[in-house]
């Protein structure tokens, strides 16, 4: 029996409205990290989700080694996606990862999408000159050999770390989706995300883009959001006065604040 991209990749679709949302989740978390937000975009649109390649439990029958080696490969599982259902005019959200991911979607084929929301995104994580980006390689390079040396004990750490702040149900829930993920793939994944430098799409993307980010971020610094609200030249920026790579799981009455004026014209 042929499996199109959608089911393959534990594809799921809800709601009530006309317009489709496609929510796309980050590292190392699935489609389940959107638990807190999805009721509002039930209520006002058209949901697709699905879980990232690697993601999920299906993930490692989805990854391909040499395909998801870029994000490139990753938005073209997003776009697949969207042929088999046959999507248009979409509000597309992304987390970290994601948010880059439906960029290169978006500037590829532009009518597909009507606007995209980032939450936490970011086009490189390595500094450079007159960028930063939070990260020297040095940095990366630790947290690769931890990751290698012992996949569960980097996952105790990182996770709480990521999240941010003391909420143990959403560290627990982090790290379940981590250690879901097959530590070779993980590896992989971190490699392919923090080694990106996607800074030359921004002033390609021609649809509205609505950067959210927290005020304070371990993986993303605030200057990478004002970054993205200068380069992409439909962008506007919303600084959540909270703490976290995870605001979707952690404070979505603050994303859902932002979604209501941003998408305003969207869901009225």
């Amino acid at each position: 029996m042929c499996v199109n991209s959608f089911e393959r990749f534990n594809g799921r679709r809800s709601g009530k409205g006309s317009q489709v949302a496609i929510l796309a989740h980050g590292f190392g978390t699935d489609q389940t990290a959107w638990s807190a937000l999805r009721p509002w975009f039930e209520a006002r649109y058209d949901v697709v989700s699905f879980d990232l390649a690697g993601c999920g439990p299906s993930g490692a029958d989805t990854y391909d080694f040499d395909r998801h080696g870029s994000l490139f490969g990753y938005a073209d599982d997003l776009l697949e996606i969207m042929d088999d259902l046959a999507l248009r005019d979409c509000v597309y959200v992304g987390h970290s990862m994601s948010g880059m991911i439906g960029a290169v979607a978006a500037v590829a084929r532009p009518e597909l999408f009507d606007r995209l929301v980032t939450v936490g995104a970011s086009p490189r994580y390595l500094d450079d000159t007159g960028y930063t980006g939070g990260f020297q390689e040095a940095d990366l390079e630790n947290l690769f050999d931890s990751m290698s040396a012992n996949y569960q004990a980097w996952v105790a750490g990182f996770a709480p770390m990521v999240v941010g702040v003391d909420n143990g149900q959403v560290v627990a829930d982090f790290s379940r989706t981590l250690f879901q993920m097959r530590p070779d793939i993980a590896l992989n994944t971190s490699r392919t995300i923090f080694n990106s430098d996607m800074r030359s799409l921004a002033a390609q993307l021609t649809r509205p883009v609505h950067v959210i980010q927290t005020a304070v971020d371990m993986a993303v610094p605030v200057q990478v959001g004002h970054w993205l609200e200068a380069a992409i030249p439909t962008a506007t920026l919303d600084i959540i006065d909270a703490e976290g790579h995870l605001p979707h799981m952690t404070a979505p009455d603050e994303v859902i604040r932002i979604l209501e004026r941003c998408l305003s014209a969207n869901v009225a």
